[in-house]
């Protein structure tokens, strides 16, 4: 069945914003050479566009050139400002952007445990309201939060989890009451990190593939066929409870302990550097990270820094190798704290290992974004929030 016109029209304009949207500024000549469509349907667009405060004139196309043919289009990146939010269990970190995603203003605090769910809660809300300030918003559209934790396929929450601060939870709703304008989604921070690395990091060559997050806590994002799996309780990836050899026990229902966490959670991995006297130069990086990355620097053949990455490397080969063996990824991206860290030199230790435990072929990769991946995940998914809203979605 052939679409109406207005259809064809939504569906044009979504073509003509999304490609704007990657590459930025276009002419109109360039629009219809990259769309397909005829000059005055361009035309037309471009007009509609504008009229709706979607696009505007953002130059002219190379200086030799001038008239109506070099004008350049972009998107109205003011239309609509944008919060991403990283929340740790010691902290949060805020970003403030625009529609394209440029980013305006950027703060963080830190939240102690003893600081009490309220006056946390109140700490969190209060800087994002400061960085919107700063940023010079006036509201916000959207905003984006990465947590750990699990979400709840069903309500879009944070589940009560074991030893997670009640505040992550209440700060969801607390945002929404104080930004009753905004469009305000959690999502598990794994999660949100994979998807930055699929858009923008190490696996963007990759439509399957799983982020294996390497931090205070442990779990794994899973990438199929270019989508996110969650799950039908929202648990995938809950690879700190997978049972496992080397460890002292199993993991039951409320406690990893005696699962892969034990093996390579912060707490195990900085245990096993003080075994191998590597110590993390004093600074604001966590123990186990600080010591993983002084061990890269300082190995040498035999040492016994690089005999902690190796004893590292063989632990969480052992988690690779049951990803690899269940899900087939072909790509196991190492993220999170140590996994940033461990860079290139651990990635290249598991990957040797996992060649002789894996029947499987699977390239393992280190972060590209490293730090920076949970909030650029939670900023990617707030733009593509607010563009979906304002862009408008075809009619059928």
């Amino acid at each position: 069945m052939a679409a109406s016109p207005s259809t064809a029209r939504a569906i044009n304009d979504r073509l003509a914003l999304r490609l704007l949207q990657r590459e930025g500024p276009l002419t109109a000549g360039q629009l219809k050479q990259l769309t397909g469509l005829s000059r005055p349907t361009v035309a037309d667009l471009v007009e509609r566009l504008t009229a709706a405060g979607l696009i505007e004139v953002a130059g002219e196309a190379g200086e030799q050139r001038r008239g109506p043919n070099a004008k350049l289009y972009g998107i109205v990146a003011g239309r609509a400002h944008l919060a991403a939010l990283d929340v740790r269990t010691e902290g949060v970190t805020v970003v403030v952007s625009d529609l394209v995603g440029e980013v305006l203003a950027e703060a963080a605090v830190p939240i102690t445990g003893d600081a009490g769910t309220g006056p946390a809660v109140e700490q969190a809300v209060a800087l994002v309201e400061r960085t919107v300030k700063e940023a010079g918003a006036d509201r916000l559209h959207t905003v984006g939060i990465g947590a750990p934790g699990l979400i709840d396929p069903a309500s879009g929450e944070l589940r009560d989890s074991t030893g997670l601060p009640e505040w992550h939870r209440r700060l969801v709703a607390a945002l929404q009451e104080r930004l009753p304008e905004a469009r305000v989604s959690v999502e598990n921070e794994t999660n949100l990190a994979a998807l930055a690395e699929q858009r923008d990091g190490a696996a963007r060559d990759r439509d399957t593939f799983v982020l294996l997050w390497l931090g205070h806590g442990t779990g794994a994002a899973v990438i199929l066929d270019g989508s996110l799996r969650r799950g039908a309780s929202g648990g995938t990836g809950e690879i700190g409870f997978l049972p496992v050899p080397g460890t002292s026990g199993l993991p039951s229902a409320t406690d990893c302990g005696g699962g892969f966490h034990s093996l390579v959670g912060a707490a195990a991995v900085a245990e096993l550097a003080a075994e191998y006297g590597v110590t993390a130069e004093p600074g604001a990086e966590p123990v186990a990270a600080g010591a993983v990355r002084t061990a890269v620097a300082v190995a040498g053949p035999a040492s016994a820094p690089a005999r902690f990455l190796d004893t590292l490397a063989d632990r969480i080969a052992v988690g690779v190798a049951s990803v690899v063996a269940l899900l087939d990824p072909g790509c196991v991206v190492l993220g999170g704290e140590v996994g940033q860290a461990g860079g290139e030199a651990l990635a290249a230790r598991v990957q040797d290992r996992l060649t002789v435990l894996s029947p499987l072929p699977a390239e393992v990769r280190p972060s590209a974004l490293g730090g920076g991946a949970v909030l650029r995940g939670a900023l990617l998914t707030a733009r593509d929030q607010a563009q979906e809203e304002l862009f408008g979605a075809p009619e059928h």
